[in-house]
């Protein structure tokens, strides 16, 4: 298993809504790096779901239900997408700022990049993450 990070401003779409809306595709990503690791990602694979913008910080779990198709927001036909549930909401959420000041958690891309929408983390970052947010990290 894959561990990940998917960023979405919760005025555009929130972990309440994903929560609602059950599996859905995370569409609109135009980054090609982003879109890269979508295409790296594998049904079963976990992610965090940040909010960006508002918040800043990890509220819950996602596992990756469909691998990369074609993002039907996309009329070009060059991006894609991939497809998400909710699994658990944090007990705690985790804020960039408690992750940018924890010693093991420099290298994380959150960290070194944080516009990048989509991107990996550690199995190592994960378990220390979910601790922080008091959540079981399986």
């Amino acid at each position: 298993m894959a561990y990940w990070l998917i960023k979405s401003e919760p005025f555009k779409w929130s972990w309440d809504q994903h929560v609602a809306k059950g599996a859905d595709q995370w569409d609109g990503v135009r980054n090609y790096q982003a879109r890269n690791f979508m295409r790296a990602m594998r049904r079963g694979d976990r992610a965090f779901f940040y909010h960006s913008n508002e918040g800043l910080e990890i509220v819950g779990i996602s596992e990756v239900v469909a691998e990369a198709h074609p993002d039907s927001t996309d009329d070009t036909g060059k991006w894609e997408c991939v497809d998400f549930k909710a699994v658990r909401p944090f007990v705690r959420p985790v804020t960039r700022a408690e992750i940018k000041d924890h010693p093991d958690l420099q290298d994380m891309v959150l960290v070194k990049n944080s516009r990048l929408s989509v991107q990996p983390v550690t199995e190592p970052e994960w378990r220390i993450v979910c601790t922080l947010g008091e959540t079981d990290p399986s």
